[in-house]
């Protein structure tokens, strides 16, 4: 069950438009959710990212085990190059 605060004017809205198509105020509800809910597709999230996995991919396939070693160089790299000028 879920509880909705509406204010006065939208609720009176919703009242209405209920009255009108001989439905009661929680069907019009359940029906215009179920409306929306169409619009977007049951999507797993590798399925909703995939266009921007991989997008700005350094070319290196193998980050995941040396992305420590790799920003310990790009530190070293940086303060080498701070303590030369």
């Amino acid at each position: 069950m879920i509880t909705l605060r509406l204010d006065s004017k939208f609720e009176q809205h919703i009242e209405n438009m209920a009255k009108q198509l001989g439905i009661t105020k929680s069907e019009l509800i359940r029906r215009s959710i179920q409306e929306y809910l169409k619009k977007f597709p049951n999507q797993t999230p590798w399925e909703l990212g995939k266009d921007l996995f991989g997008k700005y991919s350094s070319g290196s396939g193998e980050l995941s085990v040396t992305r420590k070693e790799k920003f310990k160089k790009k530190i070293r790299d940086k303060l080498s190059e701070k303590n030369s000028n």
